[in-house]
């Protein structure tokens, strides 16, 4: 098939690569660099580096909301867009423009998880499993029917990165598939009402919260983990929580720290959890017990 892939994070990296492979990828639409550093140096997106090395077109449109973009699109003759953690809202002329129209790589089990944040959303919740949906891109915000899922075990130590690399290879896998023989899946209607929205991730609610329980406080610990990170301060210093145990037999107030040798403790709303791996402002992620041979809490 003739491709058009639009996606911009890590997450799109591994089935832009199996498109590149596997297909005509004739363009690859993707957010447009932003400065970072220390130097204001503008950064391409993971995906805009990967379309680079291949040769590939790579457009950053700010919006494509506009009638010269979306002409511009049409005219690439493509059967198909991809889409994975793109970043912009597809208009109707968008959606419309191609066969085959928009395919979008969304890293849950639809209809459970629509929005920015599936992957966190789902091990915060405490879901025992998650996966990735192949669906058509509709108006609606992840309301187009499905044609392809495939499931993933959430174990109980899994954190937010591994759960986001093993989706990403999921997608590659899925998209492969539905691209090769795309009769073989017929669409699927979702269910409104086992719908729910996984909302962007606010910084604010990574600031811990030690009146929460042991038990969700470990999933959102683990959810977020290694970013955003939830975070505590302590003596003016901020300290993210990387890796946590909910821990039995320890009786702590919420917010109570106990320093054990090697091993820190903290008191939740019910329960405790012990700190395994932090990482101190400025500093880089370390074992507890490394820290608190020069910190004591």
């Amino acid at each position: 098939m003739r491709v058009v892939f639009m996606g911009t994070p890590d997450f799109a990296v591994p089935a832009l690569q199996r498109l590149i492979k596997e297909h005509e990828v004739v363009c690859v639409y993707t957010r447009e660099p932003k400065p970072a550093g220390r130097g204001n140096k503008l950064n391409k997106t993971p995906v805009h580096l990967v379309a680079e090395a291949n040769g590939i077109e790579v457009r950053t449109p700010k919006t494509l909301r506009n009638v010269d973009e979306q002409q511009k699109f049409a005219a690439l003759n493509a059967d198909v867009a991809v889409v994975a953690a793109y970043g912009l809202i597809l208009p109707k002329p968008v959606l419309e423009a191609y066969p085959f129209g928009c395919l979008n790589i969304h890293a849950s089990l639809l209809p459970r998880w629509r929005g920015a944040a599936p992957i966190q959303r789902a091990i915060e919740a405490g879901d025992k499993q998650s996966g990735v949906t192949i669906m058509q891109v509709a108006e609606g915000l992840d309301t187009g029917d499905m044609l392809l899922k495939g499931e993933v075990e959430i174990t109980p130590t899994m954190n937010g990165e591994m759960l986001h690399d093993e989706l990403a290879e999921i997608g590659a896998d899925l998209i492969s598939a539905v691209l090769k023989a795309p009769q073989k899946y017929p669409p699927q209607r979702q269910d409104e009402a086992q719908a729910c929205y996984a909302a962007k991730i606010d910084k604010a609610e990574c600031l811990i919260d030690w009146q929460m329980s042991a038990n969700n406080l470990y999933n959102k610990i683990r959810a977020f983990s290694p970013f955003p990170a939830m975070f505590f301060e302590h003596k003016g210093e901020r300290f993210k929580v990387l890796r946590a145990l909910i821990t039995e037999n320890m009786t702590l107030s919420a917010g109570q720290i106990k320093q054990d040798g090697d091993s820190l403790f903290v008191g939740c709303g019910v329960g405790a959890l012990q700190i395994l791996d932090i990482q101190r402002q400025g500093k880089k992620p370390m074992a507890v017990a490394e820290l608190l041979r020069g910190y004591t809490f």
